[in-house]
């Protein structure tokens, strides 16, 4: 197997920036990228071991799968699973060991033997007070090499830069993150810790930190890839009146059953779930509407049953996609459900983004995706359709987005779209 032209460039800029980003579309082949840089940085004596850091799933699925096709006799270890397999993982004569982030604390209190590490998906290092970004920081000073791989760096905000480019070199945004909020926002409310970006500060950001940031121009990918068609369906809530009472009164009632959100910020998932036709009510899930699963069955016999992926948010959604499709839903709690998919033998998938969002390659088992209800995060959203138009793709793929009328939904897909306007900004500023 042979990397593209863009592919080849991206692994020598790692080569040559001992700590730097690879900014890269979902799919364009950021690890093959990266194990090509990784395998000539050893041999070079460059590095002497790698540590590897990734979302639980992208360990197990991705890089030990992905390590023999681009980096033929590199020797890896997987540190998941109990205490003891992980210490064994640490303790094996291997080139790399594979780790994921829930693992950072326990990692940061083991002895380290790595000189070079790559975070893959960095945006979940994006919070440089979190817990384990903290422990990790303090136990790898002495690591040079420090390469980042991310497909957006501003999925939900500029302020979301600061914490990627911390991890990977301190020097890019400084130390602070206070002091970065000063020089590129303003405060909006200091009760809520609410701040909002100055005029041109985006610009000022992505040229400070360019020169360590490798970037795939989308152009040049995209034209290697069939076709993305979104397609929005509307549908329709036959009785309205419970999800205007939410709205209005933070209640809805059902006979003798009552949904109260507690607050202003809780009705926004009150009203999330109502549009999608249900919710929880005194512990318990209650239905009142079938309007988008009704559409989703006309669009499953439109295309004529093809294998198609379902995106849902909620557990009762879940609960109401198996029970209606039966045994030809099949969720990611099968260990084979990605073999399976890729064969050609599930008709039905059944994905949660945030379980399946990042790494997983199904592009070979269809071309079809519907999301029941949407994420608020666009990273979320594009990684999850990623899934599907990535490299290997052989058709055009069909993403359809359900949106009942005159609810939130609109207001959900219209908040996705302005935090693209973010990341294309962002994009070309780094071009």
């Amino acid at each position: 197997m042979a990397l593209r032209d863009y592919q080849v460039a991206g692994a020598q800029f790692l080569l040559d920036t001992p700590r730097s980003m690879v900014l890269a579309p979902v799919g364009a082949g950021k690890t093959a990228t990266t194990l090509t840089a990784m395998q000539e940085a050893l041999r070079r004596g460059d590095v002497r071991r790698f540590l590897v850091v990734a979302p639980k799933r992208v360990v197990t699925d991705v890089w030990p799968v992905e390590a023999p096709k681009w980096a033929p006799g590199l020797l890896m270890s997987l540190a998941i699973g109990t205490p003891a397999q992980r210490l064994a993982a640490l303790a094996a004569p291997t080139d790399v060991v594979v780790t994921n982030y829930d693992n950072l604390q326990w990692l940061a209190e083991q002895p380290l033997a790595f000189d070079a590490v790559v975070f893959d998906e960095l945006t979940r290092l994006k919070n440089s007070s979190g817990k384990r970004f903290k422990a990790f920081e303090k136990v790898i000073g002495n690591i040079e090499t420090r390469w980042g791989l991310t497909g957006s760096f501003t999925s939900n905000g500029l302020e979301d830069v600061f914490g990627q480019c911390k991890i990977v070199d301190q020097s890019l945004l400084g130390r602070s993150k206070g002091a970065f909020l000063q020089q590129y926002f303003t405060c909006i409310s200091r009760e809520y810790g609410d701040w909002a970006p100055v005029p041109g500060s985006l610009e000022k950001v992505m040229a400070r930190i360019k020169p360590a940031t490798f970037l795939l121009d989308p152009g040049v990918y995209t034209t290697t890839l069939p076709p993305l068609h979104v397609v929005e369906l509307t549908t329709r809530i036959a009785d309205r009146a419970p999800y205007e009472s939410m709205k209005k009164k933070f209640v809805a009632e059902f006979g003798d059953t009552r949904a109260i959100a507690q607050t202003a910020a809780t009705v926004t998932g009150k009203l999330q779930q109502m549009s999608a036709g249900f919710v929880y009510a005194d512990g318990a899930t209650h239905w009142y509407s079938e309007h988008k699963l009704e559409r989703l069955d006309e669009l499953l016999e439109e295309n004529q049953f093809a294998p198609t992926i379902i995106v849902y948010n909620y557990q009762a959604e879940l609960a109401a996609l198996k029970a209606r499709y039966g045994a030809r839903a099949v969720t990611m709690e099968d260990p084979r459900a990605v073999e399976r998919w890729n064969c050609g033998k599930v008709s039905i998938l059944l994905l949660h983004p945030k379980s399946a969002g990042h790494g997983l390659n199904l592009q070979h088992g269809g071309s079809k995706m519907v999301f029941l209800s949407l994420p608020w995060s666009l990273e979320l959203f594009e990684q999850t359709v990623g899934r599907l138009h990535r490299s290997g793709q052989q058709h055009a793929v069909w993403c359809y987005v359900i949106l009942a009328e005159q609810t939130i939904d609109q207001t959900i897909w219209r908040a996705l779209h302005d935090k693209r306007n973010l990341s294309d900004i962002a994009l070309e500023a780094l071009k």
